[in-house]
């Protein structure tokens, strides 16, 4: 497993993040990487929405089939 070390962190902030480590039952490394997973997912749950958006924003104008008849469908087949 990688290792990384940051610089630089203001107090408020590390205080902020003992504070939640302790609360959570952490150590402060285990915390942080719990705040990095977290921001990590939901930066790619983010792009996703964005790009479904996209998506979604391509076809506004195009007749739809709903899934349920197709589904149907092919379980007829």
């Amino acid at each position: 497993m990688a290792q990384i070390t940051v610089g630089g962190v203001s107090d408020d902030v590390l205080a902020c993040l003992e504070a939640q480590a302790k609360a959570n039952h952490r150590s402060l490394e285990s915390e942080v990487r719990q705040v990095l997973a977290r921001h990590a997912r939901r930066s790619r749950l983010d792009e996703f929405r964005e790009r479904t958006a996209d998506l979604c924003a391509s076809t506004a104008n195009r007749p739809q089939t709903d899934s349920v008849a197709l589904l149907r469908e092919d379980r007829v087949r």
